[in-house]
């Protein structure tokens, strides 16, 4: 066994991938949700937006070539990332298997111990975003290449809404806790960062919800439409 590959089997080496792989997704939750504030200048600005996405890169590449390099590197990472939280998840079990009759949290947070089942949550919720605003299957009147026309009509039905709102709970749990624990496997934990990696963490956390609870929001209120 190589050296690599067995830094990588090890504990160590399988929090270095989640730290990696989180960060990954955190620039593109954070990057995701910035492109979409031009739902707000209008449908022209952001259907653009996403007509200049599908075509980056032509004609030195193919249409389409950028965002399925993107969404390959995603995968790639949120798989990592779950193989990663399970087999971690397993070690902590063996190490020990019989659970202590009492238990007191003293330095874990919620948003630490919710990490397991958040992470479910927003695996299954990235699938039903991805067959509702980007394949149009889970959409009652999607149309292809109209960002503007389909998140409206979208989030214009309320339960729909409702479900992308409480998706922002253990989004904003996820991104807390991931931000915070991904700095300190890198190597900034001690006393002189801590406060600000917390504040990097909550920050981060905040504008991402604020940002996602606004589009819904908005369209149910009119201020869209």
């Amino acid at each position: 066994m190589s050296r690599a590959t067995a830094f990588f089997r090890s504990t160590i080496g399988l929090k270095f991938l989640m730290a990696i792989t989180g960060l990954i997704w955190v620039g593109f939750v954070l990057g995701h949700m910035l492109g979409n504030l031009k739902l707000y200048i209008g449908a022209a600005e952001i259907n653009a937006y996403g007509h200049h996405l599908r075509e980056f890169g032509y004609p030195l590449m193919p249409k389409m070539a950028f965002l399925w390099i993107v969404r390959v590197v995603l995968l790639a990472a949120l798989l990592t990332h779950i193989r990663s939280a399970i087999l971690l998840t397993r070690r902590a079990h063996a190490a020990r298997p019989v659970g202590y009759k009492m238990s007191q949290f003293v330095e874990s947070t919620y948003a630490s111990r919710s990490m397991r089942w958040g992470g479910f949550f927003l695996a299954v919720f990235i699938v039903f975003h991805l067959l509702h605003l980007t394949t149009g299957h889970l959409h009652r009147d999607f149309e292809h290449g109209e960002v503007y026309a389909n998140v409206v009509s979208g989030f214009s039905v309320v339960w729909v809404s409702v479900l992308y709102l409480l998706a922002m709970i253990p989004l904003g749990m996820h991104l807390y806790h991931g931000v915070w624990s991904c700095l300190q496997t890198l190597g900034a934990s001690h006393p002189e960062y801590n406060v600000l990696r917390k504040r990097i963490a909550i920050a981060v956390a905040l504008i991402v919800v604020a940002g996602n609870i606004s589009f819904p929001l908005a369209v149910l209120a009119g201020i869209v439409r």
